[in-house]
């Protein structure tokens, strides 16, 4: 997932679950400039932080093999 997906599925769930920024900071236990750097597409966050985040939708960030068309 890049970070443009990423950030905007978590924007996407934030507001399916009429969430605002302050109450998915508050639930997830991040604070709320994380939150905003997510939905911003920041390329460099903790990916603990992101799982934390995730875990309130019930996903999670991990490894996926690459196929042979992505590889180098």
């Amino acid at each position: 997932m890049n970070p443009t997906t990423l950030s905007k599925y978590v924007k996407e769930m934030r507001k399916q679950y009429n969430l605002t920024q302050v109450d998915l900071s508050e639930k997830s236990g991040v604070g709320l400039r994380f939150i905003r750097e997510l939905e911003q597409g920041k390329q460099t966050l903790r990916l603990d932080k992101v799982n934390q985040v995730l875990n309130l939708f019930g996903c999670e960030v991990g490894v996926v093999p690459m196929t042979k068309e992505t590889e180098l």
